[in-house]
């Protein structure tokens, strides 16, 4: 492993590499220095765990939580891995004096000051180099073997007054799908039981409905689900429609890890899709979710009519969000017979391949363009590989983990439309060399950072007197190799 070192240049400090010490004293003082770097910067300390990567076989991971004050012991029949907080502002928080980070060629930074033409022109990269730029950028922060695995459960299903010209939940839409009432609370909380002894980790409960509004009864039998979920260890999201800033609140007291609401498109073509709500109202409600503290999971839908420039305002809306969301979730239209959108793009169609109906023209490349360019101008978000997975081969898949995806939805439904079962995941996940992160703890480290691989450039952290300005010490920067 490689160790790094502090080079001044003016007002900016570059960490590069200098001689490596052994793997185990190496570990120890990042572990030790990352702990008190995060004393610095926050009012609360973070432990940071060491995972032993033991079966590698069969990708089992046995969690051996030790606090930045233990003692690492070296094996050679052990990895010892690091892991960030799990909260996402706490990370942000780790590496508020980072500037950017380097690698291959390549640099990369944290920025909410996007333009639509730069993204377009990280969009409209020939595919192979596109490929290749957010590959190393998703290397430079995460563990690319680390994938996290949720499961979506409709906790009630049709019924909407909204007219999403895709959704087929809507009254306003003859589909399949016929009204049901509310789940019951026992009835949740065993299919979160069973989601967890799958494999996965977050627990996401959605209901069609345009917002919570003042369905009292529901919103209790909400909270106490939420509730339930989390003392099951698992984390929890949910993706209830709009939320004032009261019920966010009360969401994350009852113990919410992250709320979904996404945007589905750009603002120019949100119109074409959707009338009943605006754009605006669900800025507002992503704002409300922020404010409160839960992580935003926030995305959108291809296929939907769009043309290249409306993905490139999508995200460039995301990107220049107050706080990237904790996760994107890319989702390739799974038409319902009876849509509005399903009707006029099979009318126009020419072609009557099962692929095409399905996704409506959207392949694993349009899915990877958007995920890579994605991690690119967002390279601390989660990208979450959503709808319309079902469709993509194991070859697909795996082309989109490596444009930067690192999350997945898993279990047999994804509200009303089929999905890869858990087993099937498995298999993939084993093929692929992935592993699971776990519920409440925070991603891997990536290798890169730990090693030294990549090279990071950090602002000049200044005392409380200006006029004595300092670079923060080396070794409280150990983190950042």
């Amino acid at each position: 492993m490689m160790s790094m070192r502090l080079v001044r240049r003016g007002a900016m400090a570059i960490m590069k590499p200098s001689p490596s010490p052994s793997p185990s004293q190496y570990q120890y003082q990042l572990m030790k220095c990352m702990g008190r770097y995060m004393c610095m910067s926050m009012s609360t300390t973070i432990q940071v765990d060491t995972y032993n990567h033991v079966d590698h076989n069969n990708d089992n991971i046995q969690n051996n939580n030790q606090n930045s004050s233990s003692s690492i012991s070296s094996s050679s029949s052990t990895t010892q891995r690091l892991r960030l907080p799990n909260n996402d502002r706490d990370r942000s928080a780790m590496y508020e004096n980072e500037s950017s980070r380097s690698m291959s060629g390549y640099t990369s930074s944290v920025r909410h000051d996007w333009t639509k033409s730069e993204i377009s022109q990280i969009y409209n990269l020939p595919f192979h180099e596109l490929m290749h730029r957010a590959s190393t950028v998703h290397r430079m922060y995460w563990n690319a073997s680390e994938v996290q695995q949720c499961t979506l459960l409709s906790i009630k299903t049709g019924g909407c007054t909204e007219d999403c010209s895709y959704c087929s939940q809507s009254t306003r839409h003859k589909t399949f799908v016929k009204p049901t009432p509310t789940m019951k609370v026992k009835e949740v909380l065993e299919a979160a039981k069973r989601a967890k002894e799958a494999g996965s980790t977050r627990f996401c409960m959605g209901a069609a409905w345009r917002e919570l509004g003042n369905k009292k009864n529901a919103f209790n039998h909400i909270l106490d689900m939420v509730k339930g979920v989390n003392s099951m260890g698992l984390e929890v999201c949910c993706t209830l429609g709009m939320l004032d800033a009261n019920q966010a609140r009360q969401l994350k007291e009852a113990g919410l890890s992250a709320y979904n609401h996404n945007l589905d498109t750009s603002p120019e073509h949100y119109p074409n899709v959707i009338t009943t709500r605006t754009y605006q109202d669900r800025l507002d409600t992503i704002a409300n979710v922020r404010d409160a503290g839960i992580s935003v999971c926030c995305g959108g839908i291809l296929g939907l009519g769009e043309d290249h420039s409306d993905r490139v305002g999508l995200l460039h809306v995301l990107a220049t969000l107050p706080e990237h969301p904790e996760s994107v979730p890319v989702n390739a239209l799974v038409a319902v017979e009876g849509t509005p959108l399903y009707e006029e793009l099979h009318n126009n169609a020419e072609t009557t391949d099962t692929d095409q109906d399905n996704l409506m023209n959207v392949d694993a490349f349009d899915m990877a363009r958007v995920i890579a360019t994605a991690r690119i101008i967002m390279p601390r978000t989660m990208v979450r590989l959503s709808a319309g997975r079902l469709s993509f081969s194991d070859a697909e898949q795996y082309m989109m983990f490596q444009a930067g995806a690192n999350s997945i939805f898993n279990g047999d439904k994804l509200l009303t439309t089929d999905n890869p079962e858990f087993d099937q995941d498995q298999k993939l996940f084993q093929k692929l060399g992935f592993v699971g992160k776990p519920a409440h703890k925070g991603p891997l480290l990536s290798p890169a950072e730990q090693n030294g691989t990549v090279h990071v450039t950090l602002t000049k952290h200044t005392t409380n007197n200006e006029n004595n300005p300092t670079t923060t010490d080396s070794n409280d920067l150990r983190q950042y190799a």
